[in-house]
């Protein structure tokens, strides 16, 4: 078992909340000397009874305790949905001998069903007593849906230590976060902590786009407890935050429902950043260009469509493309064999040139198969 920072302890339970039986219910606990958080949440204007009562709780930038399921999402369940949340927080807090105000909820999985309350106030009652430091790989667990393995994540840097766990496999395109991820540190947080974070979210998990849905629960926890009691300096804190952050986020695209390819598209020669990811995202999200990738079909016409239709700077005559180390366009044009693109690798890589400007930037993505059809007609059932 993987140990958690030190200050943290935590443990999970099947609650019985998933039909499979697999772990489903876990406690994170922050025992300090410090509780300082930052959070970033989902941009979807739907949003869990989760988001809402997390949202009000990390204003404060305190965090004694998280709470996390699966096996439901408890989002659009209208007011008993909130009151749910709400118990669970104070019975965590009960649990613990901190404020309910003090406990980050979260929840995972279908959208429009209350949760079995029951099971999840007994299985609180069964985790509490057994929190542990060497929780890390059953916690990641706990919060899987269609994941087909955990997500962790680890660093160190001048004897701090940093541990991070994520779920999500479809509705990954976050415009935030992943669905869920809570990130511990036994370092002290520094007072940007927040602004930090939200940087490191925006250029990793905002960077992996499978399927262009945002969900109602997209979670990102940083949590730390100073325990270490090293202090980093800003850029070595966001350094370790962007290893630990896109370690995760890779996972989680390898992961993708259904997926047979992961493509990483990159984006040169734009105005700024900003352009560079808006024709990475629409390329990211044409299901065109999608099917062609998991087809083995080096249709590069498909990824000129895709670019034009972004909102950014660009010549249409001067665009190039390189699939695979394939050139197979120049000046928006035929160039290289396009027949030479070997699709043998997972790993697809497909890069834009606009010839605009000095920005770049890189996307991931995967393939849109018969398996996530599949997957996702079927997942209510």
């Amino acid at each position: 078992m993987k140990q958690l920072p030190k200050g943290f302890q935590g443990a999970a339970i099947a609650a019985g909340l998933k039909s499979s039986g697999a772990l489903d219910l876990t406690i994170i606990e922050n025992l300090g000397p410090h509780f300082d958080a930052a959070a970033v949440y989902t941009s979807n204007k739907v949003v869990a009874a989760p988001v809402i009562w997390s949202r009000e709780v990390t204003k404060g930038k305190l965090v004694r305790a998280a709470v996390l399921n699966s096996g439901g999402a408890n989002a659009c369940t209208g007011p008993q949905g909130f009151a749910d949340t709400h118990h669970t927080a104070e019975k965590v807090g009960q649990l613990l001998g901190v404020s309910s105000g003090e406990v980050v909820v979260c929840s995972t999985g279908l959208i429009g069903e209350l949760l079995p309350m029951p099971k999840i106030v007994a299985g609180l009652d069964a985790i509490a007593p057994n929190l542990k430091p060497d929780s890390l790989d059953e916690i990641s667990r706990a919060i899987m849906t269609t994941d087909s393995v955990p997500k962790v994540a680890t660093a160190s840097v001048n004897g701090a230590e940093f541990a991070g766990i994520a779920k999500g496999a479809g509705m990954l395109a976050p415009a935030l976060a992943t669905m869920l991820s809570v990130i511990m540190t036994d370092a002290i947080l520094p007072d940007s902590a927040q602004e930090i974070f939200a940087r490191v979210t925006d250029r990793t998990y905002n960077r992996i786009d499978s399927d262009g849905c945002t969900s109602t629960n997209d979670t990102v926890l940083l949590m730390g407890s100073g325990a270490s009691g090293v202090s980093l300096s800003d850029s070595e804190f966001e350094s370790v935050l962007m290893e630990v952050c896109g370690s995760l986020a890779s996972q989680l695209i390898a992961d993708a429902e259904g997926s047979t390819k992961t493509v990483a598209i990159t984006i040169k020669g734009a105005v700024t950043e900003n352009e560079a990811v808006e024709v990475a995202r629409a390329c990211a999200r044409n299901n065109l260009l999608k099917c062609a990738i998991f087809g083995a079909d080096p249709n590069w016409g498909r990824v000129l469509a895709a670019v034009g239709t972004a909102d950014a700077q660009m010549d249409a005559l001067k665009i190039d493309v390189i699939l695979n180390g394939i050139h197979v366009a120049k000046g928006s044009a035929p160039f290289e064999d396009k027949n030479l693109v070997s699709f043998a690798d997972r790993l697809v890589s497909l890069e834009v040139n606009l010839n605009m400007g000095p920005a770049t930037a890189t996307v991931m993505t995967n393939d849109l198969s018969h398996d996530y059809v599949h997957e996702n007609s079927a997942y209510s059932t």
